[in-house]
C-alpha cells in the first residue's frame, strides 16, 4: 500500500513593496497639487470669505450723525450693539419667525411631494417617464423672477382666475390677504422647487440595484412595501441633502415676496429677514444691515448643520 506524498504548500505571492518617494519628489508633488488648488482657493477667498469677513467687520461699527446732518458723520466701534438692536427689533424678530414658520410647513410638504413624484417615475408601470420628468422639472428651469411674476398675475385680486372661480362659487377669496399671504408664498416655493428636489431623489433611486426590487417581488412584496422598506431607506442621503438645501433656500427667501409686493401692498418692507436688511440699506444704515445679514447666516447654518448632525446621529443609532 502506497501513501500519497503530501504536496508542498503553494508559494504565497509577494506583495509589492510600496514605492517610497524622496523628499524632493514629495515637495514636487505638493507644489503640483498647490498649483491646481490655487485658482479655486483664490476665487473662494476673494468671492466668499472676503465678503463674509467684511460684512462681519462692518456689523461691529456704527455711524453717528451730529447736529442737523451737515457735518461729516463719524464711525465708532459698536461691538455687539447692532446685533442687540436687531434682535430687539420686533419687526426683525417677526421676519425671522415668519420665515421659520413658512419653512416648517412648506419644506416637508415639498419634499414629500418630490419623493412621491420620484417614486412614481421610478415605478415600472409608469408611462411617458421622459415627458413627466421634464414636466415636473420645468418649473425649476424657469428663472425664479419669471415664475414669481407669473404667479403674481394668478393671485392678484383683480386678475386672478382662482379668485374669479371662487367668486362664482360664492366665496370671497383674496390670496394676497394677510391670512393667505404666507400660504401663497409657500405654494410658489413648492411649485418652483419640487421638480429640482424630485430630480435629485430620482437620481438616487436609479442607483439602487434592480436585483433588490426583483428579489422583494419574488418574495411577494407589493410595490408599496418595496418603496417603503427598500427604496425610501436607500435614498435617505438624498432626502437629507435636499432638506439641507431647502432650509438654506427658505432662509434666503426674497424673490417671491419682492414680486408679490407689487400686487400686495399689505406685504411689509420687513416681511423676510433679507427684506429687513434691504430696508436698512435704503435707510443708509449699512452697519445694521450687515448685522441682520450675519444673524440670518448664523440661523441658516445652525438649522441646516443641526439637522445634518441629527440625521447622522440617528443613522448611527439605527
Amino acid at each position: 500500500m502506497t501513501t500519497a506524498t503530501p504536496r508542498p504548500p503553494a508559494a504565497v505571492p509577494r506583495q509589492p513593496t510600496p514605492r517610497r518617494h524622496t523628499p524632493r519628489q514629495q515637495r514636487r508633488q505638493a507644489r503640483t497639487a498647490a498649483a491646481f488648488i490655487a485658482p479655486f482657493a483664490v476665487l473662494f477667498a476673494g468671492m466668499y470669505l472676503a465678503p463674509i469677513g467684511y460684512t462681519v467687520y462692518q456689523s461691529l461699527f456704527k455711524v453717528h450723525h451730529s447736529g442737523l446732518g451737515l457735518s461729516a458723520p463719524t464711525t465708532a466701534f459698536a461691538g455687539l450693539g447692532n446685533y442687540t438692536a436687531a434682535l430687539g427689533d420686533p419687526a426683525f424678530r417677526g421676519s425671522l419667525l415668519r420665515v421659520l414658520l413658512i419653512g416648517i410647513v412648506q419644506v416637508p410638504v415639498m419634499l414629500l411631494l418630490a419623493l412621491a413624484l420620484a417614486l412614481l417615475l421610478d415605478a415600472r408601470t409608469t408611462l411617458f417617464k421622459r415627458f413627466f420628468r421634464l414636466a415636473f422639472f420645468l418649473p425649476y428651469a424657469l428663472p425664479g423672477v419669471i415664475g414669481a411674476i407669473m404667479w403674481s398675475y394668478l393671485v392678484a385680486p383683480g386678475l386672478s382666475p382662482i379668485t374669479a372661480a371662487a367668486h362664482h362659487l360664492g366665496l370671497h377669496l383674496d390670496l394676497t390677504s394677510n391670512t393667505l399671504l404666507a400660504p401663497t408664498i409657500g405654494n410658489m416655493l413648492t411649485w418652483g422647487w419640487t421638480g429640482y428636489n424630485m430630480l435629485i431623489i430620482y437620481s438616487a433611486l436609479q442607483a439602487i440595484p434592480a436585483e433588490l426590487s426583483e428579489a422583494a417581488t419574488m418574495d411577494g412584496c407589493s410595490p408599496l412595501r418595496i418603496a417603503w422598506h427598500i427604496k425610501i431607506p436607500m435614498v435617505r442621503p438624498a432626502l437629507v441633502l435636499t432638506t439641507v438645501f431647502s432650509v438654506i433656500g427658505t432662509a434666503q427667501l426674497y424673490n417671491e415676496p419682492a414680486i408679490l409686493h407689487n400686487v400686495a401692498p399689505n406685504l411689509s418692507s420687513d416681511y423676510t429677514p433679507i427684506f429687513a436688511a434691504y430696508d436698512q440699506i435704503n435707510n443708509n444704515n449699512f452697519n445694521a444691515a450687515a448685522a441682520e445679514s450675519v444673524i440670518l447666516a448664523v440661523l441658516a447654518f445652525v438649522l441646516s448643520f443641526g439637522f445634518l448632525k441629527f440625521m447622522q446621529r440617528r443613522g448611527e443609532a439605527l
